[in-house]
């Protein structure tokens, strides 16, 4: 239901005046460039109309948005060399096919984005090699505690026999289970070699 609502709720009109003044009805309150992109963002459709003449200005007023960001220099969005390419079209005979190809692409781009951004995520995820070498580690612990509760009918946690557990670090703790396990494989061992 709120996005059949959203979907037929007209667009909030905005005013540009004389001043470059920008003017949001909705709100009855100035709005600067930045409000309106943030609007954009957030997916409030709006209209800017030219306050003197009536003139729908929201192309040029999207493309000065677009602009501003670009020169902000924290994050370009459009590479010179695309700009080169749209440039040259325009006065083109294919120019009329422009704006729909790029709108087209764009709405692909939108459908797609939460994809990519999962895709982006896990590349970036990949590029850091500790989470398969900590994944190993820990298969490899629970493979040597398997191999000490085989071997040690009496094996607690800590690789004692019996007694009471010690809090020892990880690297003690695996240190005690091996030496555990080679006593075991001696005992085997020696009674093998008695048998003989």
């Amino acid at each position: 239901m709120p996005e059949t609502q959203e979907a037929t709720r007209p667009p909030v009109t905005i005013k540009k005046y004389a001043n470059r003044r920008l003017y949001n009805t909705a709100t009855s309150s100035y709005v600067t460039l930045d409000h309106l992109c943030q609007m954009v963002k957030e997916g409030t459709d709006f209209v800017v109309y030219d306050a003197k003449t009536g003139d729908d200005i929201t192309r040029s007023v999207l493309t000065q948005i677009i602009v501003e960001e670009e020169q902000k220099g924290t994050q370009s969005l459009l590479p010179i060399s695309f700009l080169r390419h749209l440039i040259s079209f325009y006065g083109d005979s294919l120019s009329g096919l422009v704006p729909r190809y790029l709108d087209y692409s764009m709405q692909s781009f939108a459908r797609n984005q939460e994809q990519m951004r999962t895709y982006m995520q896990s590349a970036i995820e990949g590029m850091f090699p500790f989470n398969p070498f900590e994944e190993m580690g820990k298969q490899n612990v629970a493979f040597f505690e398997n191999a000490m509760k085989m071997f040690t009918p009496f094996y607690n946690k800590n690789g004692i026999e019996g007694g009471p557990a010690q809090p020892q670090s990880p690297l003690n703790d695996l240190q005690a289970r091996l030496n555990a396990l080679q006593r075991q494989l001696d005992a085997l061992s020696g009674k093998d070699g008695e048998k003989k």
